[in-house]
């Protein structure tokens, strides 16, 4: 069973200007917490404090065990290896052998496997952050830190790839950072809102049924219009 990431009296400064005090907070294990606010409020900090990448000053992050997988907003691909060695990293990393048949499904999911024996530098943005998450999703990590994951990817693309995430993360303890509301009500088991500094956070309804959402679904868009609104409140009020 996935255990609880907690937040225990975490204080976390950049300098003179305080990101969180005393912030208490749980992150429910085995499912996905989506963060959302405007740029430069904290949700990245937030995630490298989950990741022990920062240390908070005051308090502690707990509940964390075992490996974790990381996506952030660049893809850090290495460029001396191939489309497919990059997804493999994990195992090359661990000592593991690679499993090559999984790693050329998971490019064939989203839409890669014709570039898999590739370098990375004849790849556009949107084709090196698909390679990113295939290599997230092949690590089979219980606990995936994800920041931004599809800001570069066009519509379509983002959709899909978000069913398949979502259908491939089920289970497990997923925080994704993003600002975009109706990916958000497509993924998330629970939404917070990140507003003020130092923060204050809101827990945010979801709509009903299981992740992955129907994008057009009554409920999804009700809910993405509330947090529309409710996200431009923020920026007023910042």
């Amino acid at each position: 069973m996935n255990q609880d990431i907690l937040f225990n009296d975490v204080s976390f400064s950049w300098g003179d200007k305080p990101l969180c005090q005393r912030l208490n907070l749980q992150l429910r294990g085995g499912k996905t917490t989506v963060m959302l606010g405007r740029s430069g409020i904290g949700k990245s900090t937030l995630l490298r404090l989950v990741a022990s990448l920062l240390q908070p000053q005051q308090g502690a992050v707990q509940g964390l065990s075992g490996n974790v997988a990381w996506m952030g907003q660049q893809d850090l691909l290495y460029p001396w290896l191939t489309v497919l060695d990059n997804v493999m990293l994990s195992a090359r990393l661990s000592g593991e052998k690679p499993d090559r048949l999984r790693a050329l499904a998971l490019l064939e999911q989203v839409k890669l496997s014709d570039v898999a024996h590739a370098p990375p530098h004849q790849l556009s943005g949107g084709m090196r952050q698909r390679v990113a998450l295939a290599r997230t999703l092949y690590a089979q990590r219980d606990v995936v830190l994800m920041d931004e994951p599809f800001a570069t990817l066009d519509v379509m693309t983002k959709l899909n790839l978000q069913t398949l995430t979502a259908g491939l993360l089920r289970g497990k303890t997923v925080l994704l950072v993003t600002h975009d509301p109706l990916e958000a009500c497509r993924m998330a088991d629970d939404i917070l809102l990140l507003q003020g500094q130092p923060l204050a956070i809101e827990s945010w309804p979801v709509p009903g049924g299981d992740a992955p959402r129907a994008f057009d679904h009554p409920d999804v868009l009700q809910a993405q219009a509330q947090l529309f609104s409710r996200l431009n409140t923020h920026e007023n009020i910042v």
